[in-house]
C-alpha cells in the first residue's frame, strides 16, 4: 500500500480509479461493448438458443435446462451443512427485520386532495455473481427486500460451472422464497431478463452486481428496463485516528481487497504511526490469507494509506469520494457522522465493521460504488417500489386552481391547457 500525504494528493491519487468513467471507459472497454451489443441483439432475436449457444462458447457449459426445478432446489439445501444454513437464517431474519423497517407508506390528505400511493414493481430479475467467488449472502440481500417490497415475481439468474448452481446460492434462494431460478450468467443473462426469451420472462427491473460485461449490459439495456445502478469495483475507506486497533484495520481493508484485485481498500488517518505500523506490517498478515494474491494485487496497485492533519479533512475525503464502505474507528466515531454526506454505508466503531454489513448486519450490501454514493443508494425495498401520486378533487378544492393552472398555461403558450381548466369553471356557476 501507498502511503499519501495531504488531502490535495489523496484527492489526485484515488479520484484516477473511482469514478465510473475511469472503469468503464477504457479502449478495451470499448471492445467489450460492441461484444456485449451483438450478444443482445442474437438474445433478443433468438432466445433460448442464443442463451444456450453463448454458455457453450463463453463459460464451457452444455446446459440441458435453463431454468430449475424445485425438486433439484430441495435436494441440493439438503446437502448445505447445518451451520451454514442456520447462518443463513440468522442472517434474513435481519435483513427482512431491517427491510420491514425501512418501507414506506402511502398516505393521503382528503382536506387537500392529494396523496401518494406505493406500489411494487411486478417482475424483477436478480443477478448473482458466479465468478472467483459463491454469493449466497447477494441472493439474500437482493431477494428478501424485493419480496418485502411486493414483488410479485422475484427471478435470479446465476452462471454455473456445471450447469447447476451451488447448493449454497440454492439454499439462499430458497429461503429468501424466490420464484424462479435460471442457470444462466453474463450479458446474456441480463439480456434474456431485459426482453425476455421462451423461457425466462421479461421483467421491470434488473438488479445485482456483476462483471464488466454484466455492468455494460445493464448500462445497455436501460431505459428499456429499469436498473437499481451501475457497478465498479468495492472500496472501503476506514477514518482512524490514533485510538485505532491496527491489526483489525490490517484485517477489514485485506477483507476488502480479497473480494477482486481491482478492490479499492483505503486507510485515512490522523495517526502518523498507525500508518507506518500498516505499511510494514500488513502484508505479513496477508500470507496465511486463501485469496493472497488477490489481496496483494489489491492493496499493493489500489490500496492507499493516507495521511491527514485532522478528522474533517478525511471527512471531508470521505465526501468527494463518495465511498461504498466508510468506517469510523475513532475516539469518538458518531460525532463525525452528521458530517458525512457521500457514502454507500457507514459502520461506527471497530465492533461495526464492513464484513458484518457483507453478511448479516440488515441493510443490502449491494451497495453504490464509483463514486455513485454522491447521488443513489444501497439496494433496499425503495429500489423495487414505485411512488404513485393521486390527485382526489372536489369542486371547492379545484376551483380556485383552475384560474393558477389557467394563468401559468397561458403564460406558456398552451391554449388547451387553459380552456380545459377555464370551461370546468364555467360549467360549475
Amino acid at each position: 500500500m501507498k502511503i499519501i500525504e495531504g488531502i490535495e494528493n489523496a484527492k489526485l491519487t484515488i479520484s484516477k480509479y473511482n469514478g465510473l468513467s475511469n472503469n468503464l471507459n477504457s479502449n478495451q472497454n470499448l471492445e467489450f461493448e460492441k461484444v456485449v451489443s451483438q450478444i443482445i441483439e442474437r438474445v433478443k432475436e433468438d432466445g433460448d438458443s442464443a442463451v444456450k449457444h453463448y454458455a457453450q462458447t463463453l463459460d464451457n457449459v452444455t446446459l440441458d435446462q435453463i431454468e430449475l426445478d424445485y425438486k433439484i432446489i430441495n435436494h441440493a439445501v439438503n446437502k448445505v451443512p447445518k451451520e451454514l444454513l442456520e447462518a443463513l437464517l440468522k442472517a434474513s431474519e435481519r435483513i427482512t427485520a431491517f427491510h420491514k423497517e425501512s418501507m414506506p407508506q402511502g398516505w393521503s390528505n382528503t382536506t387537500a386532495g392529494y396523496g401518494s400511493i406505493v406500489r411494487a414493481v411486478e417482475k424483477a430479475g436478480l443477478y448473482i455473481p458466479g465468478g472467483t467467488a459463491l454469493y449466497p449472502s447477494t441472493v439474500l440481500m437482493s431477494a428478501i427486500p424485493a419480496k418485502i417490497a411486493g414483488v410479485s415475481e422475484v427471478v435470479i439468474c446465476t452462471p454455473t460451472k456445471t450447469g447447476l448452481p451451488h447448493e449454497y446460492i440454492l439454499a439462499a434462494a430458497k429461503i429468501a422464497n424466490v420464484d424462479r431460478i435460471f442457470t444462466i450468467g453474463g450479458a446474456q443473462a441480463i439480456a434474456a431478463m431485459a426482453y425476455g426469451t421462451q423461457t425466462v420472462p421479461k421483467v421491470d427491473l434488473i438488479c445485482g452486481p456483476g462483471n464488466i460485461f454484466v455492468t455494460l449490459a445493464k448500462k445497455q439495456v436501460y431505459g428499456d428496463v429499469g436498473i437499481d445502478g451501475i457497478y465498479g469495483p468495492t472500496e472501503t475507506m476506514i477514518v482512524a485516528d490514533e485510538t485505532a486497533n491496527p491489526e483489525l484495520c490490517i484485517y477489514d481493508l485485506m477483507a476488502q481487497a480479497e473480494h477482486d484485485e481491482l478492490s479499492i481498500p483505503t486507510l485515512v488517518t490522523t495517526s502518523q504511526q498507525l500508518a507506518e505500523f500498516i505499511h510494514k506490517s500488513w502484508e505479513k498478515l496477508a500470507e496465511s490469507m486463501e485469496r493472497k494474491s488477490i489481496i496483494l494485487s489489491s492493496m499493493n496497485k489500489r490500496g492507499s494509506i493516507v495521511i491527514v492533519s485532522n478528522l474533517n479533512q478525511a471527512i471531508e475525503l470521505v465526501n468527494i469520494i463518495a465511498p461504498e464502505h466508510v468506517s469510523l474507528v475513532t475516539k469518538n466515531p458518531r460525532k463525525l457522522i452528521p458530517d458525512i454526506r457521500n457514502a454507500g454505508m457507514v459502520f461506527v466503531g471497530e465492533h461495526s465493521h464492513e464484513v458484518l454489513g457483507d453478511y448479516a448486519a440488515g441493510p443490502s450490501h449491494v451497495m453504490p460504488t464509483s463514486n455513485t454514493a454522491r447521488y443513489s443508494s444501497g439496494l433496499g425495498v425503495q429500489s423495487f417500489i414505485k411512488h404513485i401520486p393521486v390527485v382526489d378533487f372536489g369542486y371547492e378544492t379545484a376551483d380556485p386552481l383552475n384560474n393558477v393552472a389557467a394563468m401559468i398555461a397561458r403564460a406558456e403558450g398552451f391554449t388547451a391547457h387553459a380552456k380545459a381548466a377555464e370551461i370546468r369553471r364555467k360549467l360549475n356557476k
